[in-house]
């Protein structure tokens, strides 16, 4: 599997800023992408509130992996964002 070169919290706020800005979701931008570039970093605070949802995985999740290893690779980046 790819490994990412973005934080996951970067990534996260990308994809609610793009719903905001982009002509594809809920804004009127048909190219979003440099509007997005701009403004990610005004949704890092909800993109760690989702990826603090994130740490206890549904059971649909947890039947299919380990939890424990879940649990910990969301506090490792919720750790690197905040420290």
């Amino acid at each position: 599997m790819p490994v990412s070169n973005t934080s996951i919290v970067e990534r996260i706020a990308r994809v609610i800023a793009g719903r905001v800005v982009s002509i594809n979701a809920e804004g009127a931008d048909p190219s979003a992408g440099p509007r997005v570039d701009e403004i990610w970093r005004d949704y890092v605070d909800d993109a760690l509130s989702v990826l603090r949802t994130l740490r206890e995985p549904d059971q649909i999740m947890a039947d299919a992996g380990n939890v424990e290893t879940w649990e910990r690779m969301v506090l490792a980046a919720l750790e690197a964002e905040t420290a």
